[in-house]
């Protein structure tokens, strides 16, 4: 039925996705104070003029279909998930008066990008951003900072564990073994090596403007001692990945665990989802009543940040329906066969569709190659370099902009709600061609050719 339907799509009921990444691209850009007052009515009308036309083409039943199987079977979890890390993380502060020299913003970065493959890209972006914020707040020239963050410990990072990011979960729960994206590491570490090095250029020089302006620190203020608060929210922020894995994994060990609610045709919402987002739940809930008010004062915590991205979303996966139908139905048709084609196939898409559904295709396209060697999945095999191939496209391209990966929008949100001015969208996207695209030149020149 998905390949039927995927088929028969035309085209154009993209534009309403495309009008919804304009919008996100533009209004800000030009109508900054409007947009922060009428964005919900740009994601319904956006939301309509692509439900409208599909329910006329394709039916009610089909319409709600697919609604439900997106918001779901994909956004719940999705937003649910969001939600409980950036509670969890706004009640774990990182004490101590650290002070943004590019020494400090170094090892923040380093640090980061493993712990992304400990406690996810999201988990990761939500524990440090407020930390590495308050460290270089005295700076003029500190977007570059928050840049490189998004780049490194928002993606990148994430690709060592399943935990690390949904798209290596799905390997996983395919049959994809849980330290098999460990082979991801030299790769990882080049980027790490080429990123910070352009990262360290671009700070130092900044840093030393800074100081001819005559900008600097609070005279009294030094580098003090780490310390953490709220340091028991820890324990819910494992308990969170915790749930993830058991979300993914309970209905391949336990068949039961793989019913539940079924809701239409082809969307149940099934009893380790419900065991999955009620963990979460618990632990956010228990996380706010166990901390301080004076620790997210000291966070600086809003729910600002949280509340734009799910707005946001919501309107991008409701409108990316149609653009995923079509990957979904005609992505085996594209003739890929070499890893190089994968990886930025994979990774282009990734940039601007959910990075998830987007790894799956071509996932299950690498399996339908009839390969009788490589790495064994649920599917069949896929040659190895592919599959790391489609694992780095998936988890390093959703750099490439602020809606290739949650937490980028996420970190952008908290960056400006701090005062900070983050570059535009379409800036940002200079960004990543000025700094990304030739790292993943020589990725595929190192790796995959």
């Amino acid at each position: 039925m998905i390949e039927s339907l995927g088929l028969s799509l035309p085209i154009w009921m993209c534009i309403p996705f495309i009008g919804m990444l304009l919008s996100i691209a533009v209004f800000p850009l030009f109508k900054a104070e409007w947009w922060d007052k009428h964005k919900q009515y740009v994601v319904i009308v956006m939301s309509l003029l692509f439900l409208v036309p599909f329910t006329i083409q394709f039916g009610f039943g089909t319409a709600i279909e697919e609604l439900l199987k997106v918001i779901v079977g994909e956004y719940l979890t999705f937003i649910v998930l969001l939600f409980g890390l950036f509670c969890v993380a706004g009640n774990i502060c990182l004490g101590g008066n650290l002070i943004g020299r590019p020494r400090t913003n170094i090892i923040f970065l380093f640090i980061g990008t493993f712990l992304a493959s400990l406690i996810g890209t999201t988990g990761a972006s939500m524990v440090l951003i407020r930390p590495i914020i308050r460290a270089n707040q005295w700076r003029s020239k500190n977007a570059h900072i928050f840049i490189f963050f998004i780049f490194l410990v928002s993606n990148i990072g994430g690709c060592l564990l399943p935990v690390g990011d949904p798209p290596l979960l799905m390997g996983y729960i395919n049959g994809v073994d849980f330290f098999w994206s460990m082979k991801l590491l030299p790769i990882m570490l080049l980027n790490l090596a080429l990123l910070l090095a352009l990262f360290a250029f671009n700070d130092i020089r900044a840093y030393r403007k800074d100081l001819a302006l005559g900008l600097a620190p609070p005279a009294d203020e030094t580098d003090q001692k780490l310390h953490i608060e709220g340091a028991h929210n820890i324990v819910f922020l494992v308990i969170i990945v915790i749930a993830v894995i058991l979300g993914g994994i309970l209905p391949q060990m336990f068949p039961v665990f793989g019913k539940g609610i079924s809701l239409c045709e082809g969307t149940t919402l099934t009893f380790a989802t419900m065991l999955e987002l009620a963990l979460i739940l618990l632990s956010t809930f228990l996380s706010y009543k166990t901390t301080k008010h004076s620790v997210r004062e000291h966070n600086e915590f809003t729910w600002d940040a949280i509340k734009e991205v799910a707005i946001l979303f919501i309107g991008i996966f409701i409108t990316m329906i149609p653009a995923l139908l079509i990957l979904e139905a005609r992505g085996s048709s594209l003739g890929l066969t070499s890893p190089a084609q994968y990886f930025w196939v994979t990774g282009a898409l990734s940039s601007f569709l959910d990075n998830t559904p987007t790894y799956l295709v071509f996932f299950a396209t690498a399996a339908s190659l009839g390969q009788s060697g490589g790495v064994l999945t649920t599917l069949g095999y896929i040659p190895e370099t592919i599959l790391m191939a489609v694992s780095c496209g998936a988890v390093f391209m959703g750099a490439n902009t602020y809606i290739g990966n949650a937490p980028n929008f996420m970190v952008k949100s908290i960056v400006e709600e701090n005062g900070i001015k983050m570059p535009s969208f379409f800036r940002y996207m200079l960004w990543s061609i000025c700094y990304l695209i030739p790292v993943f030149l020589i990725d595929m020149l190192v790796f995959f050719l």
